[in-house]
């Protein structure tokens, strides 16, 4: 028995903006001012909103395409691979990032995986412009800019902390543009800038 699904015009997109905006909003503060001040109550607060905002909802967002393009078929628009792969690998790896706040772990080992990120944020920035998409590729260039800055934040610089804080402000505000210009593009058949 063959089933079809209709098609979706409605990808999950606002939900992952909004996710990891918040979660750039709730870092970027302590890390580029020292608001509020790293002690153990502050770390395991932004260790839990990282895990649960942007962990949970890029992941949700991204396994949620994932399935749309891959199983149901009901996402057709190719960059929405990228973007479920983005999705998907940033969400994990808040999860990371919230529980290594959390347990106040070492953030040293943090530089390999900045690399692998500028990695996918290349990926991403590439992808994007190609398919002419350019609030998502300026994005990714965003993000680039985060996991450049996070790789010398990983070694204690602190010209790194303040730059991972900045790039963290200035990404996590872009985001909450996407997320509203997302949600009134599919909810009110707006054309915002996205």
């Amino acid at each position: 028995m063959d089933v079809t699904l209709a098609a979706s015009d409605f990808p999950p997109l606002a939900l992952g903006f909004f996710g990891l905006g918040t979660g750039y909003l709730i870092y970027g503060p302590q890390e580029l001012l020292g608001y509020p001040r790293r002690d153990e109550s502050v770390d395991r607060a932004t260790g839990v909103w990282g895990i649960f905002m942007p962990g949970l909802c890029q992941l949700i967002t991204g396994l949620i395409l994932f399935v749309g393009l891959t199983w149901l078929q009901v996402f057709h628009d190719a960059p929405l691979y990228m973007a479920a792969l983005a999705f998907t690998a940033y969400g994990i790896h808040w999860f990371a990032i919230g529980w290594n706040r959390y347990r106040q772990n070492d953030a040293r080992p943090n530089a390999g995986m900045c690399i692998a990120y500028m990695v996918i944020s290349a990926m991403g920035a590439l992808v994007f412009y190609q398919a002419g998409d350019i609030p998502v590729f300026l994005l990714f260039v965003g993000l680039f800019a985060i996991y450049f800055a996070d790789f010398f934040a990983s070694f204690k610089m602190v010209l790194g902390e303040r730059g991972l804080g900045l790039f963290h402000l200035v990404t996590g505000v872009w985001l909450m543009y996407l997320a509203f210009a997302a949600a009134v593009n599919f909810s009110l058949t707006y054309h915002w800038w996205v």
